[in-house]
């Protein structure tokens, strides 16, 4: 790719989709991690963080591959938020409000990912094609444990 400002692929539009929407997911996360109350507190306030350190790490190697395929990274709140396609949750919101939303979250975030598997298995981008499978294996374990709370 010769412009990395102007020049996006499929896979990369995929990409920034994902990066904005784990943001998303990772700002949320967080929020919840910090505003949880009551009998489960510790429990879902070390799930919480749990999921958003590892959010962080992974958003960075989603942007690092963006950058590896010569296009320039998403970045800065305004721009991620007017990207992403999730709601925000309430402050004051319930444990179980919490964990619903970031259910449905993280399933939105495995739709996103999922496009971008078949994008970059159409493009035989097959290094993002791994990438984005190992991604989606996270996030399906995420809501299991978050549908398990739930039960």
């Amino acid at each position: 790719m010769s412009d990395a400002t102007s020049t996006h692929s499929p896979v990369v539009e995929a990409l920034r989709q994902v990066v904005a929407d784990s943001y998303a997911l990772l700002g949320q996360t967080h929020l919840c991690h910090w505003n949880v109350r009551g009998p489960s507190f510790f429990s879902l306030h070390d799930a919480f963080e749990e999921q958003y350190t590892e959010l962080f790490g992974a958003i960075d190697d989603l942007a690092e591959r963006i950058r590896a395929l010569g296009a320039l990274a998403p970045g800065g709140l305004n721009n991620l938020a007017s990207m992403a396609g999730m709601k925000e949750i309430e402050e004051d919101a319930k444990p179980e409000a919490m964990v619903r939303h970031l259910l449905q979250a993280n399933e939105q975030l495995v739709k996103d990912l999922a496009q971008a598997r078949d994008v970059a298995g159409e493009e035989g981008d097959v290094e993002t094609e791994d990438m984005m499978i190992a991604r989606i294996q996270v996030h399906q374990k995420s809501i299991w444990m978050l549908r398990s709370f739930l039960a």
